[in-house]
């Protein structure tokens, strides 16, 4: 079981990286106007999500759930875990979310500023430090 937390928690601390990163690449990708400085992004951006951001999310998302199941009775009444996989929904609507922000940066279609994406970066940061405390103190 600790095997699987700590893999967990690797897969968790990468998928996150690439949470911070990709936003912050559609920030620069927003602010760029010439042509190999935006192809340039839509590879980083393309091989991030496609290498790192969703193997990270699906290897995390296997793994909590493996623990989840493998120890039903004492997680089942844990409501900080309740709360915590609560906030992970959002998590994965955001992740998702990138995935189709990709697609609109590589067909050359945003229409957002490079102010919108320096707020939406912020937006896992919120989640993460709920999560952690939720985890870590389990108020309840």
């Amino acid at each position: 079981m600790l095997w699987l937390k700590a893999f967990h928690i690797i897969s968790i601390i990468t998928w996150f990286a690439a949470l911070f990163y990709l936003p912050r690449l559609f920030v620069y990708h927003a602010m760029s106007s010439d042509k190999i400085s935006i192809e340039r992004f839509k590879t980083m951006e393309r091989k991030l999500y496609r290498g790192i951001m969703m193997p990270s999310f699906i290897l995390a998302s296997v793994l909590g759930i493996w623990m989840l199941f493998d120890n039903w009775a004492y997680y089942s009444t844990q409501y900080w875990l309740h709360a915590k996989l609560t906030l992970v929904v959002p998590l994965i609507v955001y992740h998702f979310y990138c995935g189709h922000l990709l697609s609109v940066f590589k067909v050359d279609k945003n229409t957002r500023s490079h102010v919108f994406y320096r707020w939406f970066n912020e937006v896992p940061v919120l989640i993460l430090i709920a999560v952690v405390i939720l985890v870590v103190v389990k108020p309840f």
